[in-house]
């Protein structure tokens, strides 16, 4: 992912039509080609969770506001989870097959992961791959029921954390083929190589307290990267904040790494966009590879006793990075992990 958008770029607004996470998925495609406009894929492989929702939140108000039927079926046509995607592939002027991947706040890593295993496998020559979402009113209120969100400030892995705030968003990547992308003088930025996922079916929202489920993913991501654990240089952990993820992720970093590696949840600065999040923290991950530093945990004050970790805390450090592992965890014990070296 690089670049910006540029003024040659029009994408609709958010309204009837056309609702938020069309806008993402779209500026974050077009982004990516900005960056690369020599790559043309064969295949699309997406996360979200709520995808469509928003735009099924609109359908029932524009039912209930009796709207005319035209704009009724608009509604409908924007409430399928694959619209957004479709809608970014338009503005592209791509026409590809695609996979939609919903599982839970794991679904942008399982995206990239999975684009991972059809490049290495031979299946596809050049996948686009990421995440998306947006928030709806019923999975605010969904959090909120939870009481997993706080109305203070966000704090990982901090002692005194109260929750999580939900955001909005999304990332797009080209994954390729490696002499594939030599050969036609593509920007190489990082290279995936390594991938674990695991779920551990303990609860339909919280996590096993044991933190089976998150080892189990790193260490098969580390596996799949022919890695050990002294070779990872930084981790993005899935970090949300809340009482229960965050003592059982740090409980698994501290098992497989110690408190060797410098760890930092950028949710801390973006919040958690739910199935966009591991697509954007991988993005922070290659952005630290390329730049050499450490993403900052920020409102960190006090260690919890509970798990010792080397946590980035507050600002952002400079280092020579050479892999980073990016962690996302989710309801149902759904856990993905993905390897990223420097290109």
């Amino acid at each position: 992912m690089a670049g910006q958008v540029s003024g040659e770029w029009s994408f609709p607004q958010p309204g009837r039509g056309w609702h938020r996470a069309s806008h993402f998925s779209a500026a974050a495609m077009a982004e990516m080609r900005l960056g690369d406009p020599g790559f043309v894929p064969e295949f699309a492989v997406i996360g979200t969770t709520s995808g469509g929702m928003s735009g099924g939140e609109s359908f029932h108000r524009a039912q209930i506001a009796r709207t005319r039927s035209r704009e009724r079926a608009e509604w409908l046509a924007n409430y399928m989870p694959q619209k957004a995607v479709l809608d970014g592939l338009g503005v592209c002027g791509w026409n590809v097959p695609m996979q939609i991947i919903a599982n839970a706040c794991a679904s942008g890593s399982n995206a990239l992961g999975h684009a991972f295993r059809l490049v290495r496998a031979g299946l596809h020559r050049a996948v686009l791959c990421g995440g998306y979402d947006a928030i709806s009113e019923l999975v605010f209120t969904g959090f909120d029921s939870l009481q997993a969100a706080t109305q203070e400030k966000v704090r990982p892995f901090d002692r005194g954390r109260t929750g999580l705030v939900l955001s909005e968003g999304a990332a797009m990547f080209a994954f390729e083929e490696w002499e594939s992308a030599q050969r036609r003088g593509a920007p190489i930025l990082a290279e995936i190589t390594g991938y674990g996922l695991a779920t551990d079916n303990h609860h339909l929202t919280q996590p096993h307290p044991s933190g089976i489920g998150p080892r189990l993913a790193m260490e098969r991501a580390l596996a799949d990267a022919r890695r050990q654990p002294g070779d990872i240089d930084y981790i993005n952990a899935h970090g949300t904040a809340t009482t229960f993820n965050d003592a059982t992720e740090g409980i698994a970093i501290a098992q497989v790494f110690g408190d060797r590696v410098p760890v930092s949840s950028t949710k801390s600065m973006m919040g958690h966009s739910l199935g966009a999040a591991g697509a954007i923290e991988a993005a922070f991950c290659l952005l630290a590879l390329r730049e050499g530093f450490l993403p900052p945990n920020i409102n960190y004050r006090e260690a919890d006793s509970a798990f010792a970790l080397n946590i980035v805390a507050n600002e952002a450090r400079p280092a020579r990075l050479l892999r980073a592992l990016s962690n996302s965890f989710g309801f149902g014990g759904t856990n993905a992990s993905i390897v990223l070296e420097a290109a």
